[in-house]
């Protein structure tokens, strides 16, 4: 699955797949539910971390 990286925009990985798997991530973006929910509060640096450092993270659980 392709995440959008820094180099990308807009700053979301959100891929229209918007379905909680059983550990409570989305299937397409791998995001948790308070972490889409609190999405649209966070700062572009935030964004970038999570999208960076966090979801690849998630990709091989």
């Amino acid at each position: 699955m392709a995440i959008a990286t820094s180099s990308t925009l807009p700053l979301t990985p959100c891929t229209g797949v918007c379905r909680l798997d059983s550990r409570g991530l989305c299937m397409g973006c791998l995001r948790t539910g308070d972490e889409i929910a609190r999405w649209s509060t966070l700062s572009d640096a935030q964004k970038l971390w999570i999208m960076d450092e966090i979801l690849p993270r998630r990709q091989g659980g």
